[in-house]
């Protein structure tokens, strides 16, 4: 039960930071969605140093863990929300948004979990 409440804590400050972000970055006259992207690589970003933090000599105990990697990160990163933006990009034929927006998402993510594991070492 201890576990499902760290995770649970996480989740909704991960989720309420990522409205803000969305709010603040999405552009409603393009609709482009800055705000998913950012949340993103920020989340791809701090799930790396998090979960390299715990690898490394057990620095994070399985508490903090899952209050910060699966908690935080799951609900901040936003992948049904990217994938909805993807199916409108598509939907209106904007197929230069979906191939950018996509592509951008996946290497800037991963580069961003490398990046975050490497801080750590």
């Amino acid at each position: 039960m201890k576990q499902l409440i760290f995770v649970f804590l996480g989740g909704g400050f991960g989720s309420v930071l990522r409205f803000i972000i969305g709010k603040w970055l999405n552009n409603s006259e393009t609709g482009i969605p800055y705000g998913t992207f950012v949340a993103n690589i920020i989340g791809s970003l701090l799930i790396g140093i998090i979960l390299g933090l715990a690898a490394k000599n057990d620095t994070l105990s399985q508490s903090q863990t899952l209050l910060l990697a699966t908690g935080f990160c799951g609900g901040f990163t936003t992948f049904s929300t990217f994938a909805y933006e993807n199916h409108v990009f598509l939907k209106s034929g904007d197929f230069m948004s979906f191939a950018i927006y996509t592509v951008a998402s996946f290497v800037v993510g991963f580069l961003a979990v490398f990046l975050g594991m490497w801080l750590v070492k």
